[in-house]
């Protein structure tokens, strides 16, 4: 009986060779849930230089911070904060584009969110060049463009994912269904990601 229930499994392919598929119990699709536990270890290592931060400033430091001779330009660092916060709202707009099929909106929306990205990026550098010390001057110094310049790093891979998109859509990929537009919507969570660490980064050393 054994053998004829092994034959019978044989015969109609009923067999499995190797471990079991797993269990796809999460809503969250593969992709966007790596994504995600991706940006928890960026907040992470984010979190390890807000804690060099705030050392230096409340157990190093015993006068004013940030200590004398520096002074930052929170004026220009703040109509630079509004430029990146903008682009979330226009790359949101992106994806509501291509989900509603408006391929137009979507790709122009896109260009928008590459130029203010590419606009916070050089300001961001001129700043450097005109602020009027370097990372080498002293622990303020070095604390201010290590956590600056991490997100700025993360500005750079965030525009080179943006380039990859506009590029796509100008070759009219991506779809209103999910798994058509997914290449879109997870360069825009890691975008919101950037923007959300540029805010923390601006209360922080510019306005704290």
């Amino acid at each position: 009986m054994e053998s004829a229930s092994v034959t019978l499994g044989h015969a109609t392919g009923d067999h499995h060779h190797g471990p079991p598929e797993a269990n796809k119990s999460s809503k969250v699709d593969q992709t966007t849930l790596g994504l995600l536990i991706f940006l928890v270890t960026e907040a992470m290592l984010f979190g390890a230089f807000f804690a060099s931060y705030f050392f230096l400033r409340v157990v190093v430091n015993d006068g004013p911070w940030p200590p004398e001779p520096y002074e930052l330009p929170v004026i220009v660092a703040g109509v630079n904060t509004a430029i990146l916060v903008s682009s979330s709202f226009s790359i949101h707009w992106a994806l509501e584009g291509i989900r509603r099929g408006n391929r137009k909106a979507a790709t122009l929306a896109m260009a928008v969110t590459w130029l203010l990205g590419a606009t916070f990026l050089f300001i961001q550098l001129n700043e450097y060049i005109h602020v009027g010390f370097s990372a080498r001057d002293g622990a303020f110094g070095s604390i201010f463009y290590g956590l600056t310049g991490l997100h700025g790093a993360h500005v750079i891979v965030g525009l080179i994912l943006l380039t990859i998109v506009n590029v796509r859509l100008w070759r009219g990929h991506f779809g209103p269904k999910a798994e058509d537009h997914r290449g879109l919507e997870l360069p825009g969570i890691y975008w919101h990601f950037v923007d959300v660490m540029w805010v923390i980064v601006f209360v922080t050393v510019y306005i704290l």
